[in-house]
């Protein structure tokens, strides 16, 4: 077996919402991106998504490609490792760039005060 068509119809449907579950997870911390107000906030969303997202694909793929070729297939454990490694880190670091800015600028205390305050109706659009 070496075609997509010949994978068994059960395996066609657990790769497909695996794949349809990453992909929506992923939408999910995109959207987030966009929805939420400021920088510290808009960074959380899209690590999530995109690591948990990328775990469901990497599931996906590796059952598909386990069953075509009918051993096991764990090179994209590697992808995951590297994805999984990688986003928190790069999140960590951006964070901390930015409140260090923050501080320098000494806009430290805005940024405490609006992530006190209650959302304002034009903010929750």
């Amino acid at each position: 077996m070496t075609h997509a068509a010949d994978l068994p119809d059960w395996a066609a449907w657990i790769v497909a919402l695996l794949l349809l579950f990453g992909a929506g997870i992923t939408l999910i911390g995109s959207i987030g991106l966009l929805r939420l107000r400021g920088f510290y906030q808009r960074a959380h969303a899209p690590t999530l998504g995109t690591t948990l997202g990328t775990a469901f694909i990497v599931a996906a793929s590796m059952l598909c490609f386990s069953l075509l070729q009918m051993r096991p297939l764990l090179h994209e454990v590697l992808i995951l490792g590297f994805v999984t490694i990688t986003t928190p880190v790069t999140l960590m670091l951006l964070v901390r760039a930015a409140l260090f800015r923050d501080t320098a600028e000494g806009r430290i205390d805005d940024v405490r005060q609006r992530a006190k305050r209650k959302p304002r109706k034009e903010d929750q659009r």
